[in-house]
């Protein structure tokens, strides 16, 4: 089995390309990850790169920017190349199958799927910001508690 969910922050924004011939979209960027264990008065933290393909790599380019708050869940993967010096270099990385926007735009938290960009009905581990005054997107429409059905 080899399945990795992680929770960070991008350490710069995504890097999207387009595969040359088939036009797929692939989004490189790496997040920082805090360690559990941490030696007193020292922050830690790894440094996973990450690669993003299809729709789900644009929409992480367009959405999410350096000190971004998100989640990925996908696979490891290696492979190696031949380098221009003639040495072999050997590549570690998360090939993403989900991602989760935890915080976006403009800081406002949220809980956003890069694959299908819809709300997955739970703020339950994020706190909301506590301003009385919020921004909502043009294509978002706030709504009161009390008009939920459920």
């Amino acid at each position: 089995m080899n399945k990795v969910v992680l929770i960070g922050r991008l350490t710069k924004d995504p890097e999207l390309k387009f595969i040359q011939g088939s036009g797929t979209a692939v989004a490189n960027f790496s997040i920082a990850v805090d360690r559990r264990i941490k030696s007193p008065g020292q922050p830690e933290a790894d440094f996973i790169p990450i690669v993003v393909w299809g729709k789900q790599a644009e929409s992480t380019a367009n959405y999410m920017s350096k000190g971004k708050l998100i989640g990925i869940s996908g696979r490891i993967q290696t492979r190696s190349y031949e380098a221009k010096d003639g040495t072999r270099r050997y590549i570690t990385e998360v090939v993403a199958e989900e991602v989760q926007f935890l915080e976006w735009g403009n800081g406002n938290k949220s809980s956003m799927s890069g694959n299908n960009s819809e709300y997955n009905g739970s703020f339950d581990n994020f706190p909301m910001e506590e301003s009385k005054e919020q921004s909502f997107d043009e294509d978002i429409t706030p709504m009161d508690d009390e008009d939920i059905p459920f």
